[in-house]
């Protein structure tokens, strides 16, 4: 007759968190220091790491509206104040402008997160990620231009004319011409309507600033890749400043445009939602990356493909999408490459775990 197996509880088995936190396990790591903590197994240690490796699921899933509180959370560690840099402002008028203020490091933990949710063998959220990193491409563009990344409270000190307004000249269609017109005011409001414009309006305002950099003023048609709708006839605000530089912007936009009309991102397109079927495999992601490649590093007519310049920054080492790192960089016209904020959360978690 075989002899039952005796069960150790969970909660008595010694805590080796070392695979977890190097597979980037967060989320298993805190159920299994939650366990411990709800069977009595508690140290202020314990209680410090199980609250870390809670941020480190939440900052990895890309929530950005949680960045904020959970900087303000854990206040005193390294990584706090990049963290609250990254977060859209909760409140209308704050005086913290985050990811208004500029799409940097958003960008810089969108890319740390591309590449850990590799690591983790996830070929769905690497897709999701590489998604949102194109919502916002355009904007990251004209982050140089602007001086933020698109922020309501200072729209107006740039844009004018046309721009949100019912003029029929503009070639912005209706959604743009609302997105425009709610840029100019979505800071003036309630805290509602301020998240209704985050929530539904702000991922657009790229679109419509992508179209005034394209005008016929600065580049002429055959010139370079037709990506978009462009300007015949731009207003004043959007032909200012030297051509060179007005080229340069028009370039890093039609980049940018290249890669939300890109084959890895139509991935997301095809993901299931609500059924069993049309998970990507990581070998239709690559596929997909490598067309992807091709289409926004091909040479253009003119010689102005900013990612063939090489001059915003090179691919980083072992990245998930070899080369993603140079694209956000050209777009930006900086160099962009992926940070180290969760992995530093990860670092704290160890050393909470070895007191």
């Amino acid at each position: 007759m075989p002899v039952p197996l005796e069960r150790t509880p969970l909660a008595q088995v010694p805590l080796d968190p070392a695979p977890l936190l190097k597979g980037h396990w967060y989320d298993a790591l805190a159920a299994i220091l939650d366990t411990e903590l709800r069977a009595g197994h508690v140290t202020s240690a314990r209680q410090q790491a199980f609250r870390l490796a809670v941020a480190a699921k939440r900052v990895l899933d890309l929530d950005a509206e949680d960045y904020w509180p959970i900087s303000r959370e854990f206040p005193q560690r390294r990584w706090a104040e990049e963290l609250g840099a990254a977060c859209f402002p909760l409140e209308p008028r704050s005086p913290q402008r985050g990811a208004l203020a500029s799409l940097v490091p958003l960008y810089r933990l969108m890319l740390e997160v591309l590449d850990l949710r590799a690591l983790r063998h996830e070929p769905l959220q690497v897709v999701v990620t590489a998604h949102l990193i194109g919502e916002y491409l355009p904007q990251l563009a004209w982050e140089s231009t602007l001086g933020h990344a698109g922020d309501p409270l200072r729209m107006d000190e740039y844009v004018g004319e046309r721009w949100g307004t019912d003029d029929r000249s503009c070639p912005h269609n209706s959604a743009l011409r609302t997105t425009a017109k709610r840029s100019l005011n979505a800071a003036n409001g309630d805290q509602a309507g301020f998240t209704a414009y985050l929530d539904r309006f702000h991922s657009r305002l790229g679109s419509a600033l992508a179209m005034c950099a394209m005008n016929h003023e600065t580049i002429a048609a055959g010139e370079r890749p037709d990506v978009a709708g462009t300007c015949a006839a731009p207003c004043r605000w959007a032909v200012r400043g030297e051509l060179a530089d007005r080229r340069d912007l028009d370039a890093r936009v039609r980049l940018a445009l290249l890669y939300r009309d890109s084959p890895v991102v139509a991935l997301r397109h095809h993901a299931p939602v609500g059924h069993f079927f049309g998970v990507p495999s990581t070998s239709e992601i690559s596929e997909a990356w490598l067309r992807t490649w091709t289409r926004v590093s091909a040479p253009w007519p003119d010689g102005s493909n900013p990612l063939a310049a090489g001059g915003g920054g090179a691919p980083e080492p072992g990245e998930a999408l070899p080369g993603m790192s140079a694209l956000v960089s050209a777009v930006a016209g900086r160099t962009v490459g992926p940070g180290t904020l969760i992995r530093d959360i990860g670092d704290d978690i160890a050393q909470a775990l070895a007191e």
